[in-house]
């Protein structure tokens, strides 16, 4: 049994700990040499095994059998932002409470707060509502996506890539975190919103502490 399929299944079962899923909503997946792991349709904390993941190509082809479960409905949102970006090696998607809330209001995370640069931009945005499980939903993530490691789905839910999937879960924490401190904010108040050579500066900030300088 590999570590990688320890490590989704371990990352799974810590969502649903943590309150960011229930049920069976919400899925995470790694990439692999020969397309990726993703957990399966209907998996939940009690059910999900490092052998009941699905491994996969990203164009849909089941490579390993696992019983007679089938892959995460949503595989193919996780294709998408594999194929449109090298730097995801690590997927989780959630129904978080704060953040489907914000994304029911079709609205992204604007620049409240300096740590909305860890996801890569002065933004998080929200993608179009597209119906769950289907192709144009995987296009509409990947687009909203691109230039970012995260974004919110539109009256669904929020999906975040990172190197790992421990990476990929402490950002889905974190973005859970923004939404519920920007809700807060906004039933305050208006929030102040960081200038374009505030939210650089951050950026710049981030990228001396991925190098190692900070």
């Amino acid at each position: 049994m590999s570590a990688l399929r320890r490590e989704v299944a371990e990352v799974y079962r810590e969502l649903g700990r943590l309150g960011l899923n229930t049920g069976s909503t919400g899925n995470v997946s790694a990439r692999t040499r020969h397309g990726m792991l993703i957990t399966a349709t209907g998996a939940t904390v009690e059910t999900v095994t490092p052998d009941s993941l699905i491994a996969m190509t990203l164009d849909g082809t089941v490579r390993k059998p696992s019983g007679n479960a089938g892959p995460s409905s949503e595989w193919a949102m996780h294709a998408a932002i594999y194929q449109a970006d090298p730097a995801a090696l690590a997927i989780v998607h959630t129904h978080a409470d704060a953040c489907t809330a914000l994304a029911c209001l079709n609205e992204g995370l604007p620049a409240f707060h300096y740590m909305i640069a860890s996801f890569g931009g002065a933004d998080v945005r929200c993608a179009r509502y597209v119906t769950f499980g289907t192709p144009e939903l995987a296009r509409a993530a990947a687009d909203a996506i691109a230039g970012r490691s995260g974004c919110l789905l539109a009256n669904h839910g929020m999906i975040v890539h990172a190197a790992s999937p421990r990476k990929a879960l402490q950002a889905a924490l974190r973005l859970e975190t923004l939404c519920r401190q920007y809700l807060l904010a906004r039933a305050a108040g208006t929030p102040r919103l960081l200038t374009p050579a505030e939210m650089a500066a951050a950026m710049r900030r981030f990228e001396t502490y991925a190098a190692g300088k900070g």
